[in-house]
């Protein structure tokens, strides 16, 4: 697990070597911020749902922040949706499906991994929240200690720039909140001092009997080229700036 480091975050397209950094990030910070295992405790079938298509199909949309030579956190991106239709559910089908059936009949998942796979099946597709036709989008994770405005914004800036050279005009991601939590990085209220606005939000039952409040999926979408910026927003083309997530709940 990544300490804190007061080093500054450099920025870089990811490589074919990050893959592996990349899926343990994502497993690391699935469950609220902390491991994805009180949840599902297959880390590589998580990892191929959530990551394999971004690291294997459109690798030239992801970008990875290090310190000191550590990969701490990521922006993957889906500038192409077309491919993306195609592909995620070929992944779905023909890697990740057949290794969890297969983990299933064999006795390797518990009442945990049972009752998320079910989930999965039964409720996901219901609770997932609608997102606008066409438009990119983008996952974004840090470990714990690099959740901060501070080292984070070099790896938005970055993105930012990404997604105007792509031509891009509309991004939209998908986060986590506490029905009460207002505080926090992935905080609708912050996100919206970023000029990302709310499309659609649904209650997700995925969580239920382990944590203590309601968590909602809200799709918060951003409209690339929607002009001037204010100073205190996403900053425009002409200063180069970016997206800057907010900071770390206490």
């Amino acid at each position: 697990m990544a300490k804190p480091s007061s080093a500054a975050l450099g920025v870089r397209p990811f490589r074919s070597t990050d893959r592996d950094a990349v899926r343990h990030i994502c497993c690391e910070t699935a469950f609220a911020g902390g491991p994805v295992e009180p949840l599902f405790p297959d880390r590589d079938a998580f990892a191929d749902f959530f990551t394999r298509y971004y690291t294997d199909w459109e690798p030239e949309s992801a970008l990875v922040g290090e310190v000191d030579g550590e990969v701490v956190g990521y922006v993957l991106a889906c500038t192409r949706p077309w491919r993306y239709a195609v592909v995620q559910p070929a992944i779905l089908l023909l890697f990740t499906v057949p290794k969890v059936a297969w983990r299933l009949l064999t006795g390797r998942y518990g009442a945990a991994g049972r009752r998320f796979l079910r989930w999965f099946v039964l409720r996901s597709w219901r609770e997932t929240p609608s997102a606008p036709s066409g438009a990119a989008h983008f996952h974004f994770n840090a470990l714990a200690g690099h959740r901060n405005t501070g080292t984070m914004l070099r790896l938005f800036r970055a993105f930012y720039a990404l997604l105007h050279e792509r031509g891009v005009e509309r991004v939209y991601g998908q986060i986590q909140t506490g029905s009460g939590s207002e505080a926090g990085w992935r905080s609708e209220k912050l996100f919206a001092r970023w000029d990302f606005h709310p499309y659609d939000r649904r209650r997700i039952s995925k969580f239920d009997g382990l944590r203590d409040e309601e968590v909602w999926v809200t799709t918060l979408v951003h409209d690339v080229r929607s002009g001037e910026e204010s100073a205190d927003g996403v900053a425009g083309r002409r200063r180069g700036s970016a997206v800057a997530p907010p900071e770390e709940a206490a």
